[in-house]
């Protein structure tokens, strides 16, 4: 790995240990702010850990460092209570609720959207350079690896909000009121994966001489011999 390349990463990390420190100190719900930074804590041990074996592209540490540093934000103030209405009056004399119609706080939704728009790409690299996926799987595994983590984390929230109960459980779980929250966390997960991908397919069928080709070897056929029973047959004679 370049020294440039290095130094970048090194850059990031310092960059998001000091809004780490920063927006740790007396958070609106202590308790909370450390139940939403355990999955942080985890990704940047998995991060730091596999740098050497499998160092992500420029692009996908800054993707990452935008996301943990949004999610931060959220995690200060509790994802329900985020000042961003007193942001925005300040600065332009209305509220963003006001001008939009809404009446709960979005920047869960905003964060939720965000993770698919900013994560789909670190995972196809992944996906790319791990299981040397092709063509349209190349677009297709990273949604879907979005969308499902969404749908887990999802349930996350509800064990944890059933495990915990009381206010911790509710600031964790932040619905407020909305029975179909979840859903829609997860529908905008979805749609910020679709438009990283769309993004990245649009910029690739640009460039790449042979997008179509790679498209089209990839939904081809490479065995056409069944599995199933037929597998199990050939695995119990040996093979």
């Amino acid at each position: 790995m370049d020294s440039s390349h290095q130094r970048y990463a090194l850059t990031l990390a310092i960059l998001f240990a000091g809004v780490f420190i920063a927006l740790a100190v007396a958070p609106h719900h202590r308790a909370d702010w450390a139940l939403e930074n355990v999955l942080v804590v985890l990704a940047v041990i998995l991060l730091f850990t596999t740098y050497r074996k499998f160092p992500f592209s420029r692009v996908s540490y800054t993707l990452i460092f935008l996301f943990l540093c949004l999610h931060e934000v959220g995690s200060h103030y509790t994802y329900s209570e985020v000042p961003y209405n007193a942001w925005t009056e300040a600065v332009f004399g209305r509220s963003l609720n006001d001008v939009m119609g809404w009446e709960r706080n979005h920047f869960d939704r905003l964060i939720h959207f965000t993770y698919g728009l900013f994560i789909a790409y670190p995972l196809r690299e992944v996906f790319l350079r791990i299981v040397n996926v092709r063509g349209f799987w190349g677009y297709f595994l990273p949604l879907d690896i979005t969308m499902s983590t969404s749908m887990i984390y999802e349930l996350i929230e509800w064990g944890a909000a059933e495990v915990f109960g009381g206010d911790l459980g509710a600031a964790y779980l932040g619905t407020q009121g909305d029975v179909w929250d979840a859903h829609k966390d997860m529908l905008l997960a979805s749609i910020g994966g679709l438009v990283a991908m769309l993004i990245t397919a649009a910029i690739n069928m640009s460039l790449q001489r042979d997008f179509g080709r790679e498209w089209s070897e990839s939904l081809r056929v490479k065995q056409k011999q069944p599995l199933g029973e037929t597998e199990l047959e050939r695995l119990r004679n040996g093979g």
